[in-house]
């Protein structure tokens, strides 16, 4: 028995075997262009008419997230047209509105200083919350202890307890600091 190389098998045109097809060939031969049930006739294109900029068939959200993306764009179209004008009015080559710009300039720096100022001041302003959370625990704590709920007080609710003055006093100092 002799074997055939692939080429002896396929003939020169590549043709294969006679009259043998895939089954993957056949399937898709013999599958229909539409589905069951569908008449050539109903499968004319249609043309979609999209209400409202193409927002039909849309999801209330997909909606809502487009008309919110419609508004950050034509605020920030706004925005830049407001910036083009100023940049419009203030031009290099006038010599009387070059102090002005040059204020302008000067004033810029200090700008940082009150950055750092405003994440100061929000530092101080999140410790004072956090020390009158814990004296409100305190004190609720000891209206615990004085209403009998809390018999034998553990030994962190006593340092709670003893700590009282100790914020207080921190509570005062930073209230007078703002």
């Amino acid at each position: 028995m002799t074997r055939l190389s692939p080429k002896e098998v396929e003939g020169e045109e590549g043709a294969g075997i006679e009259g043998y097809e895939n089954k993957y060939v056949k399937f898709f031969k013999s599958k229909p262009e539409l589905p069951p049930g569908l008449s050539p006739e109903a499968t004319t294109p249609v043309t979609p008419c999209r209400p409202e900029g193409g927002e039909a068939g849309l999801s209330k959200t997909a909606k809502r997230n487009l008309k919110r993306k419609e508004k950050r764009r034509q605020q920030q179209e706004k925005e830049a047209e407001a910036l083009s004008r100023t940049l419009d009015k203030v031009s290099l080559g006038d010599t009387a509105q070059t102090p002005s710009a040059l204020q302008g300039c000067q004033a810029a720096p200090p700008a940082a200083p009150d950055a750092a100022d405003s994440a100061a001041t929000t530092e101080k302003a999140k410790k004072i919350k956090n020390l009158k959370k814990k004296l409100r625990q305190v004190e609720e704590l000891q209206q615990r202890i004085q209403a009998g709920e809390v018999s034998q007080p553990s030994r962190e609710q006593l340092e709670k307890l003893a700590r009282r003055r100790a914020l207080e006093e921190e509570l005062e100092d930073l209230e007078l600091g703002l």
